[in-house]
Parts: structure tokens; C-alpha cells; sequence
């Protein structure tokens, strides 16, 4: 079976939306980049572990992403899922898990990348909206 770890910064209803999916993999770990996240105590009532690594104790993004990959590491997962991780990782780290890391990204790709999805897509009036999921590379929101 699978295992993945899933990534999280806010409430985690990408997560919860994961979980109550039932996909035919085993969730190791449920990892934030903010220790208040709400999600991370979703997370613990279905049991599976949690941990946080405040982003703002680290001086800059290669350190955290050296934190970020041991913390993942150490559960040696086969897929790593973006699911609301609002935070943008760095070329290195994003090579070390090449064809591993998905993200969750709420609109149709290539249609709005980065921030504030919803807000562009009712700006430019468009009729239909959904989500994408894709794999991670170095340029944003632009992975298969």
C-alpha cells in the first residue's frame, strides 16, 4: 500500500476532503507549516500524527525546507500532498521529490495560478470553476 503525507498550513478542509475519500493509501503523517493550524487537531482525531514546523522560527526558505524534508523523510512516504500549504517551496526542495509532491490548487490550471483563486476568476467573470490537481515542479502551478 501507498503511504502519504499530507501538508497542510490552515483549517485542513483539503485534508479532511482526502480522508473521506478512503484512496487505497495509508496516510503516515499530517505536517503544517503553522502550529495553529487548525487542521492538525482534525488530523489527530482520526488518529494519524501530526507535526509543525512554525515557518517563522526559521531565517529563511532553504532552512525551512531542509527542516521540512527530514520531517518528511522520516516517514519515507511514496507521495507527499500539498493540501492547502500555502507556502512556496524552493527549487531544491521541490527536485528532492520530483514526481512525489501533488498539490491541491482551487482553480482549472492554467487559469489563475498563485493567490486568491476565487477572487480572480469572479474579476474576469468566468462561468466555469473548478480545481487541479498536479504534480509539483520549480515553476508554480505549472506541473503536470
Amino acid at each position: 500500500m501507498k503511504s502519504l503525507v499530507i501538508l497542510i498550513s490552515g483549517r485542513g478542509s483539503n485534508m479532511q476532503a482526502l480522508i473521506d475519500a478512503r484512496l487505497p493509501c495509508k496516510i503516515t503523517a499530517v505536517i503544517s507549516n503553522k502550529p495553529d493550524a487548525p487542521g492538525l487537531a482534525i488530523a489527530k482525531k482520526h488518529g494519524l500524527e501530526t507535526r509543525a514546523l512554525d515557518q517563522r522560527s526559521y531565517s529563511g526558505r532553504e532552512e525551512f525546507d531542509m527542516a521540512l524534508a527530514e520531517a518528511i523523510d522520516a516517514y519515507e512516504p511514496d507521495l507527499i500532498a500539498l493540501a492547502g500549504f500555502m507556502r512556496i517551496l524552493g527549487e531544491d526542495f521541490v527536485k528532492r521529490y520530483q514526481g512525489k509532491l501533488m498539490n491541491v490548487h482551487p482553480s482549472l490550471l492554467p487559469s489563475f495560478p498563485g493567490l486568491h483563486t476565487h477572487r480572480q476568476a469572479l474579476r474576469e467573470g468566468v462561468k466555469i470553476h473548478g480545481c487541479t490537481v498536479h504534480f509539483v515542479t520549480p515553476q508554480l502551478d505549472r506541473g503536470p
